[in-house]
């Protein structure tokens, strides 16, 4: 098993984010940090509680560490033009020294889309604006010059030099649960599926998908071996509980657990937290 940590940058300054980072960096048991990717916070039950933009804290707490690969779990497509985001990954994964993972979703929360005026769409036309928005990066960050014509998404002659210190490109990580339109994007095009692990009962959720992602890659011809699973735990019913959690997962062949930190922040439940993990791993 594999273990990395997320910190939403929500309810938290940064004062209390970046000792997280900067203490997990220092221990092998953490492979990677997250952070996420919203304007507002989110089930907290006050919109207006402080919420950091989740690539700009990124960006900042990468340039603050050296070892720790780093992503937003995961960036709304509806959020950010594709190629504008394929940018953004290209040049953060060239100042990080190669240690981006680049987690895109479809998007979902309506509240926050109402509020900043971005179109959501019904759920197909934001499936459909992501398999293009997916087409559009990958393009992007693997060829020299893009041309793309879509329904949501046109590019002419488009460049994105330099391109990205990982090849062909930074991993990408997709996240979401769903089993028509999801499953085969995360086949098609991701190196890293994340399981939000918020299921009723999230073992057999997990292995149902798990399931659905081979045979998936079985369509396309792919080796579904390729595609690395991770799923979200949280510590907030007991270390122990969380701990069993972890052990089912990994019979279930899961391939890394992502912590989310307690709140509030607090540097010792790094070290806390890392006692749990070193031995599973």
């Amino acid at each position: 098993m594999r273990f990395a940590f997320s910190t939403a940058p929500q309810l938290c300054t940064w004062d209390e984010v970046l000792p997280i980072w900067l203490a997990a960096d220092q221990m092998d048991v953490f492979e990677s940090g997250w952070t996420f990717d919203h304007f507002e916070a989110i089930f907290t039950g006050n919109r207006a509680d402080p919420c950091l933009e989740g690539w700009i804290t990124l960006t900042a707490l990468l340039a603050a560490t050296s070892r720790l690969r780093g992503g937003v779990l995961v960036t709304g497509m509806v959020y950010r033009h594709p190629a504008v985001l394929a940018k953004m990954a290209a040049t953060l994964d060239l100042t990080s020294g190669g240690r981006l993972e680049l987690g895109v979703g479809a998007g979902w929360n309506t509240d926050e889309c109402d509020a900043y005026g971005i179109e959501l769409g019904t759920l197909t036309e934001r499936f459909d604006r992501f398999a293009e928005g997916l087409e559009v990066m990958q393009r992007l960050l693997t060829q020299e010059l893009t041309d793309y014509e879509g329904r949501y998404f046109t590019l002419k002659g488009a460049y994105c030099n330099p391109k990205s210190l990982q090849a062909p490109h930074p991993p990408i990580t997709i996240g979401g649960r769903g089993e028509q339109r999801t499953m085969p994007l995360v086949a098609k095009y991701a190196q890293h599926w994340n399981f939000p692990g918020n299921a009723d009962d999230p073992i057999s959720e997990f292995r149902r998908l798990s399931d659905r992602i081979e045979q998936c890659c079985g369509e396309i011809g792919r080796d579904p071996a390729e595609i690395m699973k991770s799923a979200n735990v949280w510590p907030r019913d007991g270390l122990d509980a969380m701990a069993r959690r972890i052990d089912e997962y990994a019979d279930a062949g899961l391939d890394m657990c992502i912590v989310s930190m307690p709140r509030p922040l607090d540097v010792r439940d790094v070290e806390r937290l890392a006692a749990i993990l070193e031995p599973r791993r």
